[in-house]
């Protein structure tokens, strides 16, 4: 099953290549040309397809640094789509590699659209690579990359989950802004945040078979088997730590009143920003893709004090750190004829090059505490109310953070979102008791992973 849905999506992308022919559709134009006339003849040109557009990533600047320190390798800029539209990036990616374009260079926004190229034999292992720069990359990154025992990228930024903070509720509350603590704590905190004009939390999924990250609070604490379906194939919905979710959701709406409910969250299709900003709640579980949002924008004022906390870990016994994490895969095209260019390229990218590029925390562990900080100030200083966000806090749970180990996405994913979305609706509707919902889930999805077998 797993074989055909792979073969399916190469014969959609190669369909869709016949069709773009026919139709007198121009080849994707490189928005980075350059004058190569100064190049040595040894010159090499490695071809960078990325869904990334000018605006959130500083290519001219970034790729010019790059040359600069590497003056015979050229990187000719593809970029898939200029809204930064990542599905659109994926089947413009999938048409070129069908079409047996150059391709030297890849970057992937999510592990499923990285795992599924992997699995479809369009990326490189760089192991090789990474063994003689003598490095090893779980030292190196605070992302891991692997699958099936190997690497096939390198990661770009660094986008962990965190909570935001009304620092201002917190002083009223006399609560002090949290730097190790657990889901209890947690808990504890909304319950006592909560006041008639105000509650203490708001969770802005499931919804729609989507925003699954809070279905998976307690299972993201973990270093592993973070999803619901483990590194193995076999159903996670027996975890304790899924359970531990289920217990959560339904304690802070049904008992503890701490968090927005969730018949309000989709009747009156409510955001998450406009939770935080309005100070309708006074924490949010979110990604630090927030960041450029934190000191206010022009659609979303700031009018409180802002303090970051760490995502909860389950025990306080634990390590702590593990959370979602969204970054950009870099990998190396697995046809390219330049892999050790293309690998040159990324391993600088997602190191110093993240430093020049200056729109992103790295993923990348060699950056220190005073260039953590000054990236973030740099982030800062795009919102209008810089001054009103602890700084320092920020920086600590930025610098703490880690991401689990990747299990890539299965191909039946969102028909198992669709399932865990269905019975948690039927639980905190109180159709059903955590008991039922935790039986029908599995059962549920049982059949769904033996189908796919």
């Amino acid at each position: 099953m797993k074989k055909k849905f792979w073969l399916s999506l190469l014969a959609s992308s190669l369909l869709i290549g016949v069709l773009a022919g026919c139709s007198g559709g121009g080849e994707e134009s490189s928005s980075n040309e350059k004058d190569t006339s100064k190049k040595t003849e040894e010159a090499v040109t490695i071809k960078f397809h990325t869904h990334g557009n000018e605006e959130s990533y500083n290519w001219k600047e970034t790729i010019a640094a790059f040359e600069e320190e590497y003056p015979n390798i050229d990187v000719d800029l593809v970029i898939l789509s200029e809204k930064g539209d990542t599905q659109e990036s994926l089947q413009k990616l999938d048409l070129a590699a069908a079409s047996g374009e150059q391709l030297d260079v890849l970057m992937f926004s999510d592990p499923a659209s990285y795992a599924q190229r992997v699995a479809l034999g369009m990326v490189a292992p760089i192991d090789e690579f990474i063994e003689k720069d003598g490095y090893k990359l779980n030292e190196e990154y605070k992302v891991d990359t692997t699958i099936d025992g190997k690497y096939y990228a390198l990661p770009g930024k660094f986008n962990p989950w965190y909570v935001l903070l009304n620092k201002d509720h917190l002083d009223e509350a006399g609560l002090e802004v949290p730097t190790d603590w657990t889901w209890d704590e947690f808990m504890d905190y909304a319950k006592k945040l909560t006041t008639d004009d105000h509650y203490g939390t708001y969770f802005h999924g499931p919804q729609g078979g989507g925003w699954m990250e809070f279905m998976k609070l307690a299972l993201a604490s973990e270093e592993e088997n973070t999803e619901f379906v483990k590194a193995d194939g076999t159903s996670n919905f027996d975890s304790p730590l899924f359970r531990k979710t289920l217990e959560m959701r339904v304690q802070m709406e049904k008992e503890d009143k701490s968090s927005v409910p969730y018949t309000d969250i989709i009747s009156q299709k409510l955001h998450y920003r406009n939770q935080f900003f309005n100070q309708d709640s006074s924490t949010i579980v979110i990604g630090s893709w927030m960041n450029t949002e934190l000191g206010g924008t022009e659609q979303f004022p700031l009018e409180f004090n802002v303090a970051v906390a760490p995502y909860p870990k389950n025990d306080a016994g634990d390590e702590g750190g593990y959370t979602p994490v969204t970054t950009d895969f870099m990998s190396v095209a697995a046809n390219s004829e330049h892999k050790e260019e293309a690998y040159t390229f990324i391993r600088w990218y997602t190191s110093e090059g993240q430093m020049v590029q200056g729109k992103n925390i790295p993923s990348w562990n060699g950056v220190s505490q005073d260039e953590l900080g000054e990236i973030v100030d740099g982030i800062l200083a795009g919102t209008v109310n810089p001054e009103k966000v602890d700084r320092d806090s920020l920086v600590k749970v930025l610098q703490s953070a880690k991401s689990s180990k990747i299990i890539p996405p299965v191909s039946y994913q969102s028909e198992l979102y669709k399932v865990v979305n269905e019975e948690y609706e039927k639980l905190i509707l109180g159709d059903q008791d955590i008991e039922a919902t935790i039986k029908a889930t599995q059962e549920r999805a049982q059949e769904i992973i033996d189908n796919n077998k």
